[in-house]
This record gives C-alpha cells, sequence and structure tokens, in this order.
C-alpha cells in the first residue's frame, strides 16, 4: 500500500482545526421544528401552514452532505388543507433530494400533526407522546336564541340556496348536517388512504379503533404501528450517525437575522387584538383536547 502523500498527511494534521460545521467527516441532520396549532395563525401567533414552513423545509433539504432531515413535531392538528399541504412538501422534497426523513413527536402529534409525521420514512416518540387523533372534527355555536333575547335581529341576504349552511345565528337544518358530514367522511378517507400507505405493513390493530378519532401514549402507538421507535432526537441521532452528528436547527430569519413569525406576516398595521383572543381560544380548545 503507497504511503500518503504529503498533501494528504497535511490535511490529515490540519483537519482537527477546522471547524465542525466545515468538516467532510462529520455528519449532519439539519433539523425543523414544525410547533404548534395547523392553519390557525394571526399576527401576533402565528400557526403553522406551509407558508410559514415552506423555506425551513427548503433550506433543511439543501443542506449539503445531509445524512437525514430531521422533524421536531409538536401538533394537536388543525387545518386537514395545511396538513396535507405541509405533508405534501415535505415528501416532494424528500423524493427529489432523496434524502430520508425521521419524525421526532415531542409531546404531541395529532390529527393534523400526525399526518405531518407520516411524511418521514420513521417515526420516533417519547413513551409519554400523544399519538393519533386520526379522524376530522368541526364545530360552531348556535347563537339564534341569544340574539333573539336581546332583541336582535338577523337579517342576511345570500345567493345560492346553501351559502348561509349552518350559520350560527341560524336554525341548524339537518341537510346541512348531513352535507357537512359527508365532507368530513371524506377528509377522513382521504386521512386514512394516507396512513394506510404510509405505515403499509406496519399497522397492527382493528381499523375501527385506529381511524376512530382515538389517541394513545407513545408506547401504545408504537404495539399499533402508528410510530417505529421510541425514543428522542439527540438520542436516537447519536446512536444512528455518531457522537460528533451536527444537528443545526434551521430557522427561518429575515433580512437583519431576527426570526420571521411566518413567511408573509401581516405587516398592515396593529393586529385585530379581538381576532388574535378569538385564534388564542380556538387553539387552545384544540391543544385541550389531549390534556394539554
Amino acid at each position: 500500500m503507497a504511503e500518503p502523500s504529503v498533501l494528504d498527511r497535511t490535511v490529515a494534521a490540519l483537519e482537527p482545526l477546522i471547524p465542525a460545521r466545515f468538516r467532510s467527516d462529520i455528519p449532519v441532520v439539519p433539523v425543523v421544528r414544525l410547533n404548534g396549532v395547523i392553519g390557525i395563525s394571526t399576527p401576533l401567533k402565528p400557526g403553522l401552514t406551509v407558508a410559514s414552513v415552506a423555506r425551513s423545509l427548503d433550506r433543511a433539504f439543501n443542506t449539503g452532505k445531509a445524512r437525514a432531515v430531521a422533524l421536531a413535531i409538536n401538533s394537536p392538528g388543525g387545518s386537514a388543507a395545511q396538513s396535507h399541504l405541509i405533508y405534501r412538501r415535505i415528501r416532494q422534497l424528500a423524493d427529489e433530494k432523496q434524502i430520508p426523513v425521521i419524525a421526532f413527536i415531542e409531546d404531541v402529534g395529532a390529527s393534523g400533526g400526525y399526518m405531518i409525521a407520516c411524511a418521514a420514512d420513521e417515526i420516533v416518540c417519547d413513551g409519554s407522546s400523544i399519538v393519533g387523533s386520526i379522524g376530522v372534527v368541526g364545530g360552531s355555536f348556535g347563537l339564534q336564541k341569544l340574539i333573539e333575547k336581546i332583541g336582535v335581529e338577523r337579517r342576511l341576504y345570500t345567493s345560492g340556496d346553501r351559502k348561509a349552511m349552518l350559520d350560527p345565528f341560524l336554525e341548524e337544518k339537518p341537510e346541512d348536517v348531513k352535507r357537512l358530514k359527508a365532507i368530513q367522511e371524506e377528509i377522513h378517507r382521504s386521512f386514512i388512504d394516507l396512513v394506510k400507505s404510509r405505515r403499509d405493513g406496519k399497522l397492527n390493530g382493528p381499523e375501527k379503533d385506529l381511524f376512530s378519532g382515538e389517541y394513545w401514549t407513545g408506547n401504545t402507538a408504537k404495539e399499533l404501528g402508528l410510530v417505529d421507535l421510541i425514543g428522542d432526537l439527540r438520542g436516537v441521532l447519536r446512536q444512528r450517525y455518531g457522537d460528533k452528528v451536527r444537528t443545526p436547527l434551521i430557522v427561518d430569519r429575515g433580512l437583519f437575522g431576527r426570526r420571521l413569525p411566518g413567511v408573509f406576516s401581516d405587516l398592515r398595521g396593529a393586529p385585530d387584538l379581538a381576532e388574535d383572543f378569538i385564534s388564542a381560544i380556538e387553539a387552545r380548545a384544540i391543544w385541550a383536547r389531549y390534556g394539554l
């Protein structure tokens, strides 16, 4: 075997002095945090949308010599459409860059949060994480008796028989509820098909339970095949890629280095505090479904 050249010996001697981020022998796994309710967003409290995470995901998958991309998920769900759009963006980038994806569920990965986790090739969670809730939920209030009691008359003008469907200030109609449930069933079926395709051969339990909207702890979720491993981000990545693995947190930042609340934040003026307050209540209610 030929002896190393002078250049090779010089490079080897200088390598320990090179900053870790510039060294080719140290594995890199960029981390993207996906926290919060999906879709519910206000200027003061931005939620998860495809717009708010797109740039972070792009940067993660374009990280030089990345061995994988890690998703740190802590979400109780929210908008079905935004959940699916984020899921699709992750899968598109993973397929395009041919980089494996590992999802790490923290406190909760439920409903839309679990849908996003399914974009990963492997799902890891803590034994006490909340996982599942594969279903669709919607709600409103019936305020018609309240406005009648305080002497307010509802005046609503529409073009289209269904335009005022499920208006909270009008009496609920059975045909409107039936129509809403049909839409929910359609979304639920798409969710079920997605989980089946991504967890093919791994699910272990009756479908009537798995897809009932019920949720479980991480330990039970592993038994049911909803997740692959019990663990945490740091421990799993160090075990898999070595103690020196770099896990840079990918954060979207503005022109002067400040973290952006969302990619397209509303900067047109003072936030609508009433709207922000209502959105905060809605977000709190979604978290509360899982005892959090």
